[in-house]
């Protein structure tokens, strides 16, 4: 029960043996014992993750969480499972609310192996990876898309990220990090030489190139674009939500597409003539004006992430734009170097976005402080990851819960 659960009850305790003795009556001690397991196996306990509230609490009333209920919620944070012996040692002994006994766990459990679900679950949810099987590029256009390759790019997106955590970088590495992690298929793609097999490996990246930092994944490139055409609204849009936390408002309604505009035209128009066509509209011009340029400035890379000099009509690329604070920005480097000098505010939100992840809920008002308190603390470290982590466990938000009874 405690490995299942939680630590066990008289109660739990009885209820199990009456299952035991059911069927040991007429059977044999492994068949008791198998009825009783298959109790607490099909146990809502066991099947969910369940935080009740004490006795006594009134609802929407704010308490403080047991240990045990404490160390379930930072192993699922930290390792989408359940605490290790540890873990509820701590919990049982009364100690792992203790601040410093509850940072030094995080920092153990982050060096645990375990902590690659960290990775795969929250870095799945906030870089949009887990939407790569839903996205299908048009075969006749980039017949060399598959299965392979979709998966070589979430693999890459992964290690690059859990190599930040596990390096224990500034988070402002995931932007500007040289490094990447590559197979054979992917280097082939991306035109990365002397890559030889199915095995990923760390190479390095000059300083020079647009595969640097997060933006140059061909993962995120592909989540962001057209079946069959790059898309500088999505691209500028997925920017704006998950980098720097300012998603634009949605779009009026009425407001036709690109290939819904009925205007007549007398040649071919890139991409970016379209736009401006679109943002002649007073109505949807105020938000394409913020997240066109940093579309514009990805567009050297198509909707599977490959670099390029011109678009789908042969077309040289004009990848430049103006920030709204008027900072000039040409391509993924000028781009890059637009999102560091806002570096404040990538962190506010790569943190508020974490601590959405470990709560299990939205952010409200009264949680900005917390955020800004986290960042604060990070900040004598250089804003690792690692101290944002710890921030975010000894926080008040993370050790209370809110009773809905």
């Amino acid at each position: 029960v405690e490995r299942a659960a939680r630590p066990a009850t008289e109660p739990d305790i009885d209820t199990l043996m009456a299952f035991y003795e059911e069927c040991r009556s007429g059977g044999t001690f492994d068949m008791g014992i198998e009825l009783a397991l298959q109790r607490i196996l099909v146990s809502p306990s066991f099947l969910f993750r369940t935080e009740f509230d004490p006795p006594g609490v009134e609802a929407g009333n704010v308490y403080r969480l047991s240990d045990l209920s404490l160390a379930s919620r930072l192993s699922f944070f930290l390792w989408s499972s359940i605490p290790d012996d540890e873990l509820l040692q701590l919990a049982v002994d009364g100690r792992l609310h203790e601040p410093a006994v509850l940072a030094a766990q995080a920092r153990r459990m982050l060096a645990d192996p375990r902590s690659r679900a960290f990775t795969e679950n929250f870095a799945g949810q906030w870089l949009s990876l887990r939407r790569l099987p839903d996205i299908v590029p048009d075969p006749f256009l980039f017949p060399d898309y598959g299965d392979t390759l979709a998966l070589a790019f979430r693999r890459e997106a992964e290690l690059f990220f859990d190599s930040v955590l596990r390096e224990d970088r500034p988070a402002l590495d995931l932007l500007t990090a040289t490094h990447t992690y590559v197979n054979e298929r992917l280097a082939t793609h991306y035109g990365i030489p002397n890559v030889k097999g199915v095995h990923f490996r760390r190479v390095a990246l000059p300083d020079d190139s647009p595969r640097i930092g997060l933006l140059g994944k061909g993962a995120i490139l592909t989540v962001t674009a057209m079946p069959n055409r790059t898309s500088p609204v999505v691209r500028g849009k997925w920017v704006l939500q998950n980098i720097l936390g300012a998603p634009p408002p949605e779009p009026p309604p009425n407001v036709p597409s690109l290939e819904e505009n009925g205007e007549r035209v007398t040649k071919v128009q890139t991409l970016r003539e379209r736009l401006e066509q679109h943002r002649a509209n007073p109505v949807c011009a105020s938000c394409h004006r913020v997240m066109d340029p940093i579309g514009f400035a990805l567009e050297r890379f198509d909707a599977v992430g490959r670099y390029r000099t011109v678009d789908e009509n042969f077309e040289p690329i004009d990848s430049s734009g103006v920030y709204p604070d008027g900072s000039a920005i040409d391509g993924p480097l000028g781009l890059r170097r637009v999102l560091v000098s806002h570096g404040d505010q990538f962190l506010r939100n790569l943190t508020g976005t974490m601590l959405t992840y470990a709560l299990g809920r939205g952010l409200a008002s009264h949680d900005a402080p917390t955020v800004r308190g986290i960042l604060r603390e990070a900040s004598g470290q250089e804003h690792r990851l690692s101290a944002i982590v710890i921030g975010i466990v000894t926080s008040t938000p993370f050790q209370m819960r809110r009773s809905q009874s």
